[in-house]
């Protein structure tokens, strides 16, 4: 008995179409900054999971939230700065 295989997943796996494209990438890179600030954050946040924090933890995470709610803001500006012709606030 022959038994029939398909082999889309193999043909299509490294079709164009599953590509990121040249604007997916610059978006992701545009958003880099917010990403690893998040990341230094669930990382300040991740450390204090099975222990009580301790002053330094709570001065870590500050700084990290900090450090991402600025991320978000710049990104953020530079986007309505993009869209907002003549410098108009």
């Amino acid at each position: 008995m022959n038994h029939i295989v398909t082999v889309q997943d193999a043909v299509t796996a490294f079709a164009d179409f599953m590509e990121p494209t040249d604007a997916e990438l610059d978006a992701i890179e545009q958003e880099m900054p917010v990403i690893l600030a998040d990341v230094d954050l669930l990382d300040a946040q991740i450390v204090t999971l099975d222990r009580t924090p301790t002053e330094l933890d709570e001065r870590r995470i500050r700084r990290a939230r900090r450090r991402a709610l600025a991320a978000r803001v710049a990104l953020v500006n530079r986007a309505a700065g993009a869209t907002v012709p003549g410098g108009a606030a």
